[in-house]
């Protein structure tokens, strides 16, 4: 097989029990039950490092699926991403226990005002030495935007005005209100900052109002990296002007190929760098010494999937109500506001598949919308460098059966034999997040749209053109 580029991989996870793989909480070596101690997390983050993964991506939800049957009694019983915790506070106690893992951050903007939202991106950064990224999502579930006290979601398309706008608050604080040389620390003269180096960001758009300054000082990224984790025409749109690194679900490799390059194809329109973006697609491995070992093990984690549960993930995820078709019941395309990309994953797939519910329900059992890889150690290496040799996607996202098994095996079984293949690296790059995955400067560079809202070392106060909507 030809030289390839490094592979990627994140762990994803979420804090709460199952994340993807509903009902396999109940197998007995799951751990993911214990998601409410912090010893779960830690533990996972120091066999992480151990595995030179670049982060931890963690996803997040504020709602519940309730689309199934009308209700979330279904989600309820089979812990279907409920309960769910809070993700902020698990990165500094993890962040403590590593020195270059990367944390992806998944928090919505439709409801937390940029201005605290970007006080607390200052305050992770700072803590982990500039290891943390920001998943940007617009959320999609219903129950979270009636527990806010909306009426309903936005327009999809809609959500994402409004994010652009909530993005250039975001840029005009993290980047443009303190320059580098705004803090002093001279203890002789009493002077901590330099009043006239911090800048009011005067925002006035059509979606905020934010006057002021930033209320931190520059960490060492200013802004997080930029994940974005939306696949649809208009997710993708915004993907290609924003985001470094970009998370998509495709089930197979030719679906892949052409996500991917539409998102590089985009990104080159928006005036980027094609190749500057990282793309990450969703998979679960089940990996064992041989393909008869790692097929056992496959064969006992489905035995505790629940096919309950699974249909509470996929209705949430597509605002379709499966409840309502019999498992043979084959699926149609139905438009639908939430993730537009969840339907059309189902609908554009391979034209052999004929898609019934009960299909459904199987594939997302155990690792959700992503590819499932089952084999022994060869097996599995072959196949990751075969998707990223026939789709250009630069890594994964890798999805747990049962954690922490799922992402020990990945460690001790398939890290070891991609470093031998010279396609996995041996050690981490030293510095921030950023200077890990990109090779390049702690901060965002032009022509990244954030990099324009940076105050020029020695510049005249800029602020009243940073008032644009």
């Amino acid at each position: 097989m030809p030289a390839q580029r490094e592979i990627r991989l994140n762990a994803f996870d979420m804090n709460c029990v199952g994340h993807q793989s509903p009902g396999l909480w109940a197998h007995p070596r799951d751990r993911s039950w214990q998601y409410k101690d912090l010893e779960y997390w830690t533990d996972l983050a120091r066999l992480l490092e151990r595995g030179k993964f670049d982060g931890l991506f963690i996803a997040d939800v504020l709602g519940v699926y309730d689309v199934l049957n009308g209700n979330a009694d279904a989600a309820i019983r089979q812990a279907t991403q409920v309960p769910v915790n809070d993700p902020l506070a698990l990165i500094t106690p993890m962040a403590l226990v590593t020195e270059h893992l990367g944390f992806g951050l998944t928090a919505s903007l439709s409801f937390e005002h940029p201005y605290p939202f970007a006080r607390r991106l200052s305050t992770l950064d700072h803590l982990t030495k500039g290891r943390i990224g920001w998943n940007i999502v617009t959320s999609y579930l219903e129950s979270g935007a009636r527990n806010i006290g909306h009426k309903g979601q936005t327009d999809h398309d809609a959500r994402y005005d409004y994010a652009e706008e909530y993005l250039q608050v975001v840029y005009k604080l993290l980047e443009g209100s303190w320059e580098d040389g705004a803090i002093l620390r001279d203890r002789e003269r009493r002077i901590f900052s330099d009043p006239t180096k911090i800048h009011p960001i005067n925002h006035q758009g059509e979606f905020f109002q934010v006057p002021g300054i930033h209320l931190s000082e520059p960490s060492p990224q200013r802004t997080p990296v930029l994940y974005q984790a939306g696949a649809s025409s208009r997710g993708k749109q915004f993907a290609a002007g924003n985001a470094e690194c970009v998370f998509v679900a495709s089930p197979s490799k030719v679906l892949l190929k052409k996500t991917v390059a539409d998102i590089r194809r985009r990104t080159a329109e928006a005036g980027r760098d094609p190749n500057s973006v990282l793309i990450f697609n969703l998979l679960t491995v089940i990996v064992g010494e041989t393909d008869q070992e790692a097929q056992a093990k496959w064969k006992e984690y489905k035995s505790y999937a629940s096919y309950e549960g699974a249909l509470a993930l996929v209705s949430g995820w597509t605002g379709i109500d499966f409840g309502q078709y019999q498992p043979d019941q084959v699926l149609k395309h139905v438009h639908t506001n939430a993730i537009q990309s969840a339907v059309e994953t189902f609908s554009t797939a391979d034209p052999d598949i004929e898609w019934t519910v009960k299909n459904i329900a199987e594939w997302v059992g155990v690792g959700g919308f992503g590819p499932l890889l089952v084999g022994g150690v060869q097996t599995v290496a072959d196949e990751l460098q075969s998707w990223v040799e026939e789709t250009d996607v630069d890594g994964f996202n890798l999805a747990y059966a049962i954690t922490h098994e799922s992402f020990t095996d990945i460690v001790e079984l398939v890290v070891p034999e991609l470093q031998k293949r010279g396609v996995y690296k041996k050690d981490y790059t030293p510095g921030t997040l950023r200077e890990k995955l990109f090779n390049q400067g702690p901060r965002l560079s032009a022509p990244h749209p954030g990099a324009s809202y940076r105050w020029p070392a020695g510049a005249v106060d800029l602020s009243p053109l940073l008032n644009t909507k």
